[in-house]
């Protein structure tokens, strides 16, 4: 049996598990920094996935609570395009990556986490991400924190919104 050494995760495995919509929630908190929303527009907001599947994995979502794409409104969908535009830009400043993978998941079958707020999910890609690890050792290793891919993240987009 083989042994990935990620002592961060306990964090994850001893507090306590939110019981609601955390696209509902977090940004109600104020406590963006710990929530690791980057961004709030208008209608929506940029949040980084607590479980990437690579460095800089990100949400776009609404603030409104809303499980199907066909019901958000014109200034919603507006918002969650304009804000996938600024943090496509604000990913290849700090992180670099030769692409990326974009999609919404509605509903379980979908693979939606939160099945009732539709989403979007921006992951950066990079030639050789997919190697012998998750193929042949069914492992995937994410080699940044997601407290250094946050801090990258807001620094860069804080300086495009500068320019």
């Amino acid at each position: 049996m083989n042994h990935i050494w990620a002592p961060w995760r306990i964090k994850y495995i001893r507090s306590p598990k939110h019981n609601g919509c955390i696209f509902c929630d977090f940004p109600k908190e104020n406590r963006d920094e710990e929530r690791l929303i980057l961004y709030r527009g208008k209608h929506a907001f940029v949040i980084m996935n607590n479980y990437p599947y690579n460095p800089g994995h990100v949400m776009i979502a609404p603030y409104r609570h809303v499980g199907e794409w066909e019901e958000l409104t014109d200034e919603e969908l507006l918002d969650i395009m304009k804000l996938s535009q600024l943090t496509i830009k604000a990913l290849k400043r700090a992180m670099k990556p030769q692409g990326f993978n974009m999609g919404v998941n509605i509903g379980c079958v979908a693979g939606a986490g939160v099945k009732d707020h539709v989403h979007l999910h921006i992951v950066p890609r990079w030639n050789g991400d997919t190697n012998f690890m998750p193929v042949i050792a069914d492992t995937k290793v994410i080699p940044e924190s997601l407290e250094e891919a946050y801090e990258e993240l807001k620094k860069a987009l804080q300086e495009i919104l500068k320019e």
